[in-house]
């Protein structure tokens, strides 16, 4: 069959083509390759002529300051014009997100209309930020949040200003414009499929999938001192909880200073990251979440502990009876102590490792996921 895969977050559609070509299938993915990572499209879209080009992009905030028009948009659309004969047809497109493209409501949902016009069988993923996510979030629902620094303390209002804009009277008319045209909507984490309950249309969660095949497992090896990741990207400090971690690793490093090695890095480069993420034993990856993200998903499927979320509703939707991951919340106490044990008894940091990659081979195998994806097509076609 051929399917389109529209827009990229996190390697996600990349993962889940490798696991579509597996079982047979043709795919292609059309975007922009997520912004600052640039993964693999094969139809590119993405605004870079004038994104690239120095003098043009001060041009182009010029005139986005004076006109709010971002003129990298009108690039991509005519990029996405030109390919039209290529983006029709296929028996499955599948976006990534409501605005899979992520060049403003106009331009947005020229695009769109004309995937809906020219393809019979679009889905739609649950996944980043995106109308009904963030309003669940916003009403607080979950006992915490990317949003809860926000919910108590109103002036971080210019910080969440890109989350915010997503529950706008604009991005809600593009949200039901999608809704209206779509078969219906895939939950890809355990957080979608508890803020997508009782959506019209929503379908059952599938997990994102993980090509385990490239990524293998590294065996922890008790050393001298355990190596912990602290990756920090500034720009989402406050959502991903950075604080609660420097708070604990401050107790544990003036604690046990012949036992730890931290790394703390900040936005470096991915392939400069990926070293000091290959060489730990635990990641501290985010407080606020109730699920993993990519970054974690893939942790674990290297056998490595991760701080992340991994809670009581998590836990109880996959059955799991073992540890694969440390759960994690906004208690820097909480996440010391947790530090503490494994700095103790570094069994358990081999014991969770192998927990974690078991649970990404039956659960996230890119494969299996793809066969997932093919039957919920077919059976809500």
């Amino acid at each position: 069959m051929k399917i389109l895969l529209v827009g990229e977050y996190s390697r996600l559609h990349n993962s889940l083509k490798e696991g579509l070509i597996k079982n047979g299938h043709e795919v292609t993915i059309v975007g922009n390759g997520d912004v600052f990572k640039k993964y693999p499209i094969d139809i590119d879209v993405d605004g870079s002529i004038v994104k690239n080009n120095f003098v043009l992009n001060k041009i182009r905030h010029l005139i986005f300051k004076i006109t709010s028009i971002d003129i990298a948009s009108v690039e991509s659309y005519i990029k996405f014009k030109k390919n039209k004969a290529s983006l029709s047809n296929y028996d499955f497109v599948q976006l990534i997100n409501e605005t899979p493209f992520n060049i403003g409501q106009y331009f947005e949902k020229k695009l769109l209309k004309f995937l809906f016009q020219n393809n019979k069988n679009v889905f739609l993923l649950a996944c980043g930020d995106d109308f009904r996510f963030i309003s669940y979030l916003l009403s607080g629902k979950f006992p915490y949040s990317t949003v809860s620094p926000f919910l108590k303390d109103k002036t971080l209002k210019k910080e969440y200003k890109n989350t915010l804009k997503f529950v706008s009277k604009k991005q809600k008319k593009i949200h039901d414009f999608v809704f209206k045209n779509i078969k219906g909507v895939i939950p890809a984490s355990v957080e979608y499929h508890i803020a997508y309950k009782n959506t019209p249309k929503v379908l059952p969660l599938i997990p994102n999938p993980v090509n385990i095949d490239s990524i293998k497992i590294i065996p922890f090896v008790k050393h001298k001192k355990i190596k912990i990741l602290h990756g920090i990207n500034t720009s989402n400090y406050i959502k991903k909880g950075n604080e609660y971690f420097e708070n604990a690793l401050t107790t544990i490093i003036n604690k046990y200073p012949d036992k730890i090695e931290l790394i703390t890095t900040k936005d470096l480069p991915y392939n400069q990251y990926i070293k000091h993420f290959l060489s730990a034993d635990i990641i501290l990856d985010q407080t606020q979440a109730h699920d993993q993200g990519y970054n974690a998903l893939e942790a674990m499927a290297m056998g490595k502990v991760v701080f992340t979320g991994a809670g009581e509703d998590f836990r109880k939707y996959y059955n799991l009876k073992d540890v694969v991951a440390i759960d994690t919340s906004p208690d820097s106490a909480k996440i010391a102590q947790d530090l503490e044990k494994l700095i103790l008894n570094t069994d358990l940091v081999f014991e969770i490792g192998k927990n974690a990659r078991a649970f990404i081979e039956k659960e996230h195998h890119y494969i299996n996921v793809a066969k997932k994806y093919i039957e919920t097509w077919k059976t809500y076609s």
